[in-house]
């Protein structure tokens, strides 16, 4: 009776965590999904191997312990959730690279004092742009 008791027990976890995940998904803005690239970067394991450790939007919602509330992504203080995709990924930058990045970056500071804003990395492969 105890092992069936423990099994129910983890199917329910599982499977409510799941069907969480699933809901937050159906939030998402269009264009945006789970396995989004949120950031991607090179990280030497040893001498002769690079890996790229990438950060999807759903291990940011997790971490933000998102809920989805009357349509909206919420994190786990109730503060709605959005997205911003960042600028600067050039090789070569434009003429008006300071002013791109100047405006950006006020966008986001504005986005962050109603929202939790979550940006996404311009470059989600993580290779070295050249």
């Amino acid at each position: 009776m105890r092992r069936s008791l423990v099994s129910c027990v983890i199917y329910f976890l599982i499977t409510g965590s799941m069907f969480a995940q699933q809901k937050v998904e159906r939030c998402l803005p269009a264009g945006i999904t789970a396995t989004t690239v949120v950031s991607a970067e090179g990280v030497q394991t040893d001498v002769s191997h690079n890996v790229i450790k990438k950060v999807t939007v759903g291990d940011r919602l997790r971490a933000l312990k998102a809920r989805c509330r009357k349509g909206k992504l919420v994190d786990a203080r109730g503060r709605e959730i959005t997205f911003y995709r960042l600028h600067g990924c050039w090789g070569n930058p434009p003429a008006n690279y300071q002013e791109i990045l100047a405006r950006q970056s006020e966008e986001i500071e504005k986005l962050q004092k109603r929202y939790t804003v979550i940006t996404l990395t311009c470059n989600p492969d993580g290779m070295m742009i050249q």
